[in-house]
């Protein structure tokens, strides 16, 4: 029998025995998309997913109409990606930041070959920008068993560090580090274990003394593509694992890259990620994606309630 975890006194994970997934609320499919985040500011929810030359965030006032802003970001505004004698580049994965009284936009810049994928930051004027790079790569080790991609700031509630969690896919290696004040500098590697079953797209949210690590297992164009957790009193570990959250269905196929965020009109949590639609098989699938949202439940021991989609 495992120990349980404790926090602020109190059992909050008796751990974590993955009970039949239960409908939480119906998802709504939102529009085409992949590796959502989100934030909400100024009375608006924003969206933020994968581009190909550049990056656009999505905004709704209800969560149900969105609307596609201009560019945050484009390639060719980037130096030393336009300085790259690579013959090929994307932009993937971002996560808008609001920290130390500014907006910070992390994005990765791939693919892994030939030159190893990086991951930047650019400094942005709100969750609209426009934002300006910071003229370097943040993360530029690419290779060797790790992959920069899939970039996720975490600033701890309770001491204020500003911690960047990424990596993945080629190797599945999860790493993580400080952030200086400044939000566009590293400050120094934290060790950090991977979890299981992870391959990518690393996301910590806090909640109730607890740090909750999800991130994306399986292949990312296929019906196993899914969203799995772990959960910690620190935001390095010692990792404790919850199991799987979310999985294909009949209907949708391969959800993960997800996000979660606390909704402050009514206090409830929701979970933002894309998925398959209408796709037969078990892939691999070709086309878009589809970014959706649905509310999630936690149970009194504070573990993750499974994710039913429909």
């Amino acid at each position: 029998m495992r120990r349980p975890l404790r926090a602020a006194g109190l059992l909050t994970l008796a751990l974590l025995t993955v009970l039949p997934s239960a409908a939480l609320g119906q998802a709504r499919s939102l529009f085409a998309g992949a590796d959502p985040d989100i934030e909400v500011a100024d009375g608006r929810y924003w969206i933020y997913p994968t581009g190909g030359e550049g990056l656009s965030p999505w905004s709704s006032t209800d969560m149900a109409q969105w609307t596609r802003g201009d560019p945050l970001i484009r390639l060719k505004d980037i130096p030393w990606v336009r300085n790259d004698r690579a013959p090929i580049h994307f932009l993937w994965a971002p996560d808008m930041v609001q920290a130390k009284g500014g907006w910070f936009f992390y994005y990765s810049v791939g693919p892994q070959n030939p030159t190893p994928s990086r991951i930047g930051v650019a400094v942005c004027k709100g969750p609209a920008g426009p934002c300006t790079d910071s003229g370097r790569p943040l993360v530029n080790d690419g290779g060797k068993g790790f992959e920069a991609i899939d970039p996720q700031v975490f600033v701890d509630p309770k001491t204020q560090t500003p911690y960047l969690y990424a990596g993945g896919s080629a190797g599945a290696k999860l790493r993580a580090w400080t952030l200086k004040p400044d939000m566009v500098t590293i400050d120094r590697e934290v060790p950090v274990e991977t979890p299981p079953n992870f391959t990518e797209g690393a996301f910590m949210h806090y909640r109730s003394g607890v740090y909750y690590l999800s991130y994306s297992a399986g292949q990312w164009n296929h019906a196993n593509y899914q969203v799995h957790y772990a959960v910690a009193l620190s935001p390095t570990g010692p990792w404790r694992y919850g199991g799987a959250l979310l999985q294909a269905d009949k209907k949708f196929k391969g959800p993960g890259h997800h996000s979660f965020f606390q909704d402050p009109k009514d206090g409830a949590w929701y979970i933002v990620y894309h998925r398959w639609e209408n796709v037969p098989g078990n892939g691999p699938y070709d086309g878009q994606r589809r970014v959706a949202i649905q509310k999630i439940s936690y149970r009194a021991d504070g573990a993750i309630l499974p994710i039913k989609m429909n």
